[in-house]
């Protein structure tokens, strides 16, 4: 138990490593509209996977997932070198870079709660006004069953 315990501090610890030297050491200026969302360690403490997102410049624009992946390719073993440099473990672990799709996703479920909302809506509105296609009550009395 106390493994998958360590393995999270050692996670929050990297993504606040990757996050301060992305911000002051690593000098790219495809990196100014990366934020590092997450970071998950295994359990053996080896490998990381950082996750990230990638802002557009402006709202239109949209954002260079491309190029943010290039560059965290081009400097893994820096980062891995800071990683090291800042944790003080013996064996550092691995870095890989992954883009964080949670932001989209979540993005697009609001859209269709919002979309199933304004059906909701829809059908309320129809229902005020709804008459039965038949009689008012469909089941057969008593009486009826006598003839």
């Amino acid at each position: 138990m106390s493994d998958h315990q360590r393995a999270a501090r050692m996670a929050k610890r990297i993504q606040t490593i990757v996050a301060t030297a992305i911000e002051r050491q690593i000098k790219d200026p495809r990196l100014e509209l990366v934020t590092i969302t997450d970071t998950k360690v295994t359990g053996d403490l080896h490998d990381a996977t950082v996750y990230y997102t990638v802002r557009g410049r402006t709202l239109a624009e949209e954002p260079d997932f491309d190029a943010a992946a290039e560059v965290f390719t081009k400097v893994r073993g820096q980062l891995r070198k800071i990683v090291g440099n800042e944790l003080n473990v013996r064996f550092t672990p691995t870095l890989s870079f992954e883009v964080d799709t949670v932001p989209e996703t979540s993005a697009r479920m609001e859209e269709l709660l919002a979309r199933a909302k304004a059906r909701d809506a829809e059908l309320a509105k129809l229902k005020e006004t709804a008459v039965p296609a038949g009689d008012a009550n469909p089941y057969r009395d008593s009486e009826q069953e006598e003839d």
